[in-house]
């Protein structure tokens, strides 16, 4: 009898704790948020929770002994593929109920002592998801109209030079026509083709910059047009989109162009006629619509005239040639350009720096500017640094030593800047850059990311200049 009572204790106490268990599992079955739904091994349905009625608008009268496909509106039932493989089923994709409401499905088998007895389902809304990757989308092409951040604005000056460049500029964005900066290092081309492309019809869209003498050559074709998986070692399965792709209906701004190599350049003229591309290891053209701004500071024609540029290329994109003019063709602007600096720079540096002496603007008005409005800002912003947080005047003794090539006539006559007979103003602009690179290493122990950052260039645009000029 002892036995027996113990043995009645023992059943009466698992029956609790069973109780208790299936109390426990209940609450969670009515309570959370996921849609569940169980059939058994017939593939009727057995039972399902408010969340399932609640996303898919179905009640345990349409679901409870139907079969597991009535709240199929598309696609397959993923409790019969469980009932059919005794596997569970992961991320499929349906349209469930009246209003087809888009869910992603996980549905596992229940097995008892190993026995199928039927399937659980649940089913995860992703209207929601869709909606939040909508929202994405749209804050893309806000983010995407940022990147264009200048608009002409932006852009400061009051000599005839600069304003007429302005006005053609302003011209340009209204037109679908290519658009050709032609300009000095620092004049301001990125600038002029941000502002373009805020003032077309285009400024909702993508704004590209490439570089193309910053990008190895070996890469600047995949880069621009994409490849095919399998295209090359190391391409990403499923391949990948390109420059031109990634900015459809937006503007894809080529700085340094005359660097593309001669193959590239037959690309990238395909891309002008047909308004299209082809992918990299693809066969396959695929149409884009693409308003390019090219940029140059060499002078292109010579390129074309010695073969290294395409001429009809080069006719393609001249469509709209604006040529930006030096600073040292634009002097009056340095009061006006290092007033807006100062302003800016006091932002960034958090001072309250007033003005600017009249023989410090002596200073900046001889100086032949090979950095043009670049170094402009970069001299500037040095002066601010080397200031006194008390002083709140900029002087010539704040300012570093840039006027070391100044001469009368605002030209570098010395030793090191004469002028050859037959020189021309590309290669005399050309032997200041290379000296000025060099003054810039040396005053900063050759370090060149200190040294490009003061340049206001890319390092990798360092080093190619650096290799160009021969510089040690």
């Amino acid at each position: 009898m002892s036995d027996e009572k113990d043995n009645t204790l023992k059943i009466s106490k698992e029956l609790t704790n069973l109780k208790e268990v299936k109390s426990m599992l209940g609450a969670v079955f009515y309570a959370t948020q996921d849609a569940i739904s169980v059939v058994n091994k017939e593939g009727l349905g057995i039972m399902i929770n408010p969340a399932y009625t609640k996303i898919t608008g179905l009640s345990e009268k349409d679901i409870l002994g139907k079969p597991a496909t009535v709240d199929i509106a598309e696609g397959e039932s993923v409790h019969m593929q469980v009932l059919a493989t005794k596997k569970p089923v992961k991320g499929s994709l349906l349209k469930v109920g009246p209003s087809k409401k888009e869910v992603l499905v996980n549905a596992a088998p229940i097995i008892v002592d190993g026995e199928l007895k039927g399937s659980v389902g649940v089913l995860h809304d992703i209207t929601e998801m869709n909606r939040l990757s909508e929202e994405l989308k749209q804050a893309k092409q806000i983010i995407r109209k940022l990147e264009a951040k200048y608009t002409f604005d932006d852009i400061a000056g009051d000599e005839a030079s600069i304003v007429d460049s302005i006005e053609k500029a302003k011209k340009a964005a209204f037109t679908p026509a290519s658009v050709f900066l032609v300009g000095e290092s620092g004049t301001g081309k990125e600038m002029f083709a941000h502002a373009i492309h805020n003032a077309s019809d285009r400024k909702y869209n993508q704004f590209v910059r490439v570089n193309c003498a910053a990008i190895a050559q070996s890469i600047l074709e995949s880069e621009l047009f994409g490849y095919e998986e399998g295209a090359f070692t190391g391409a990403k399965k499923g391949g990948k989109k390109g420059l031109f792709e990634e900015a459809d209906r937006g503007t894809v701004f080529l700085d340094e162009i005359s660097e593309i190599s001669v193959e590239t350049q037959a690309k990238l003229l395909r891309v002008l006629q047909e308004r299209e591309i082809v992918r990299v290891g693809g066969t396959k053209p695929i149409n884009i619509d693409v308003r390019i701004i090219a940029a140059t500071n060499a002078n292109i024609e010579e390129s074309v005239k010695h073969g290294k540029f395409r001429k009809d290329l080069y006719y393609r994109i001249n469509m709209f040639p604006i040529k930006i003019p030096p600073l040292r063709e634009r002097k009056g602007d340095i009061l006006l350009l290092a007033r807006l600096f100062i302003k800016k720079f006091n932002q960034e540096y958090g001072r309250n720096i007033e003005g600017i002496k009249e023989d410090a603007i002596k200073a900046l008005t001889e100086y032949s500017w090979p950095g043009n409005v670049r170094e402009l800002e970069n001299i500037i912003g040095r002066a601010i640094i080397n200031m006194r947080i008390n002083e709140k005047i900029i002087q010539t003794k704040h300012m570093p030593k840039f006027n070391s090539y100044i001469q009368d006539d605002d030209i570098p006559l010395n030793n090191e800047y004469q002028v050859e007979e037959d020189m021309t103003l590309e290669e005399l602009t050309q032997r200041i850059e290379k000296k000025f690179i060099h003054h810039v290493l040396k005053e900063y122990n050759n370090n060149k990311t200190k040294a490009a950052k003061v340049l206001g260039i890319s390092l990798r645009n360092l080093y190619y200049k650096i290799e160009k000029y021969g510089i040690k």
